[in-house]
């Protein structure tokens, strides 16, 4: 498979180089599972100033309140309960604080990831893993499989791997997510964020989803700057996100009573 790289300060920048890759040089290939095709490459975005403005991209799926959503299900772990309703098999958020360990043991990986920093600042083991044993007969296998941090420089680096990863309908959500989560737990740690190393070994837009994509990359390659592509984060879009928790947290309760 074609292999690329990009680096860049911020996410957007990243994201929009890796659609335009994908786009441009990514190959079509059979997606039996799913009865479509694919095109697809492998891909590693390296956010040198994940929380340098602006933040959010034009070039995904959603608005604030589903941006605002997916973070608190994945920090917060608003919809775990769908998985002991049977609804699901998982979330990403229950496998890193509820990850099956022996005899039953259910280890708080995000916990662990903090105290091991403390012990050891230089630590290569701070790795929440996400792929479970549970996945190898799985008809719906995590994307997601592990999560590594670094302290370098006084900086907390983070760096992800994704055996799949939808360009289109994921990857900025999934990284913005995640770039969150790296904050909490370097604001926790007393230190600053570092960069952010977004892997995905299948980096893929599905058949149905390509005329988004040209969509996508033709706003990309014919913006004048990047502020046409992007908003800020802290100016225009935390208050409306902060403004939707409420909503959020009215919906869930409406899920769980059903």
């Amino acid at each position: 498979m074609k292999e690329y790289m990009v680096q860049r300060d911020t996410l957007p920048e990243a994201y929009h180089a890796a659609l335009t890759l994908l786009s441009n040089c990514g190959d079509i290939t059979d997606c039996t599972d799913w009865n479509t095709k694919q095109k697809e490459l492998s891909m590693t975005m390296v956010v040198q100033f994940p929380l340098s403005e602006p933040i959010i991209s034009k070039c995904f799926v959603g608005g604030p309140e589903e941006l605002q959503q997916y973070v608190m299900e994945m920090l917060d772990g608003i919809l775990d309960f769908e998985i002991d309703r049977g609804n699901w098999e998982y979330t990403y958020h229950d496998r890193m604080i509820r990850y099956p360990g022996n005899n039953g043991y259910l280890i708080d990986q995000v916990s662990f990831i903090v105290n091991e920093l403390r012990r050891n600042p230089s630590s290569r083991r701070a790795v929440i893993l996400i792929r479970s044993k549970d996945d190898i007969e799985s008809g719906d296998p995590a994307c997601l499989q592990h999560i590594q941090y670094f302290i370098r420089n006084n900086h907390l680096d983070c760096d992800v791997l994704f055996r799949s990863n939808d360009a289109c309908k994921a990857t900025f959500m999934n990284a913005f997510a995640l770039i969150m989560l790296q904050k909490r737990i370097a604001d926790n740690l007393g230190i600053k964020v570092g960069t952010y190393t977004h892997r995905a070994n299948s980096f893929h837009c599905y058949e149905k989803d390509f005329e988004l994509l040209n969509g996508y990359v033709s706003r990309i390659e014919q913006s004048l700057n990047n502020n046409e592509l992007t908003y800020s984060y802290q100016d225009d879009w935390k208050e409306i996100m902060d403004d939707a928790i409420p909503d959020i947290l009215h919906k869930v309760e409406g899920l769980q009573m059903r």
